[in-house]
This record gives structure tokens, C-alpha cells and sequence, in this order.
């Protein structure tokens, strides 16, 4: 009997300190609701930190509510609303995520008859993170025989640096090649270390791996 009555009181206790939580939470959210104007609005958040190259989707972000006031401008109440679009810069965990975090342009314009493709590089290897769109440039590959050059002349469509408001390291080039390239060009970015060399002069054959 005594663990039994011990048990219920334990519960009991606990209890009462939920309930004791929840009215401190309560009163904390109505005093925040009083100084900041009382308006809460449903937005769309990241549900983690989002890098700069990702696009938003329901597995990035979530909704949550914010107080209307210190909401940023061009947030978006819906994940419908940014869903596919590309991040610009970092989102942080928990933060509202808004067109100015958000590539909002229409696009990379891609050059008839080639492909836009996107590879995985660093600064140390695409000049210093100094490529820019419109940039031709050459791209080498190394691996166990040696450095080679893979395509030459190729155009610089976009770079995960763009749109950025501050300079940041590079992740991502997307590039201008022949569809007969893409397998070619996504092939050596995945098993082997890739360059991207910024000539002097122009370069022929834009767009050609080989």
C-alpha cells in the first residue's frame, strides 16, 4: 500500500509540474504576444541548416508560427509557395525562409542544343573561387594515370556563389555541355578530382567533353 500510495503521489507530482510548465509558457507567450503586437502568422521554416546550392522541400523545412512583426519581408507562409527553389544563401535551423534566402530568379539560360550540368568543386580547384557566369573555361581531370583535360571552352552557366550576399566558397559549378558529355562529365566528378582552369584566350569546341 505504501508503494502504491508513493506511486500515485509521485504521478500526481508529476502532473502538477506539467501543469506548472505549461501556465508559466502560457503567460511567457502572451506577455511576448503583448510587447511584439499580439499577430502570429503560419510560416514555412527551415527545419535544419540549408546550404547554399539546395533547393527547399519537405524534408529541409517545416511550418511554424512567428510572431507577425518580426517576421522578415518575402517570407513565405507555405511550403508550396518556395518548394523547388534554390537556396542563395545559408538558412539556418528554426529560421523563416524568405525570397531574399532564395535564388528567385527564372533560371540559368542554357544555350541551344547543350545542357546545363552542375559538378562539385572547391576553390583550391576552380581558380580561387573566382569563376563567374559567362566564363569559358577548361576542365582537367586527375586520377591514377595522371591529369588530363576532359573539356575545353566550356561555359559557365551558374556557380553556388551567385546571388550570395557575402563572398563564400564555392560548392557547385553548373556548366554548358553536349548531351553526349553528360555522362562523360558525371562520371569524372564522382570518381576523380576535377579542375576547372580559366585560359587566357577563348577556347574551341564550347560545350565538348572528350
Amino acid at each position: 500500500m505504501v508503494g502504491v500510495v508513493a506511486a500515485v503521489a509521485a504521478v500526481v507530482l508529476m502532473l502538477l509540474y506539467v501543469a506548472s510548465v505549461r501556465a508559466e509558457e502560457s503567460t511567457s507567450r502572451k506577455e511576448a504576444l503583448a510587447r511584439y503586437g499580439g499577430e502570429q502568422t503560419e510560416v514555412c521554416v527551415a527545419s535544419r541548416d540549408i546550404l547554399p546550392g539546395e533547393t527547399i522541400n519537405a524534408t529541409n523545412t517545416a511550418t511554424g508560427t512567428w510572431l507577425s512583426t518580426l517576421l522578415p519581408q518575402g517570407v513565405f507562409t507555405s511550403l508550396e509557395d518556395a518548394q523547388g527553389k534554390e537556396v542563395s544563401t545559408t538558412i539556418l535551423a528554426n529560421e523563416p525562409v524568405c525570397e531574399a534566402r532564395l535564388d528567385m530568379g527564372e533560371g540559368v539560360d542554357v544555350p541551344d542544343g547543350l545542357c546545363a550540368v552542375s559538378v562539385p568543386t572547391q576553390d583550391v580547384r576552380a581558380v580561387g573561387g573566382a569563376l563567374q557566369p559567362g566564363s569559358r573555361i577548361d576542365v582537367y581531370v586527375q586520377g591514377n594515370s595522371g591529369v588530363s583535360l576532359l573539356g575545353q571552352g566550356l561555359l559557365v552557366l551558374d556557380t553556388s556563389a551567385q546571388g550570395s550576399s557575402k563572398a563564400s566558397s564555392l560548392s557547385w559549378v553548373t556548366l554548358a555541355v553536349t548531351s553526349e558529355s553528360v555522362q562523360q562529365l558525371l562520371n569524372a566528378s564522382a570518381t576523380q578530382e576535377l579542375f576547372l582552369v580559366l585560359p587566357g584566350g577563348s577556347a574551341g569546341n564550347a560545350g565538348e567533353v572528350g
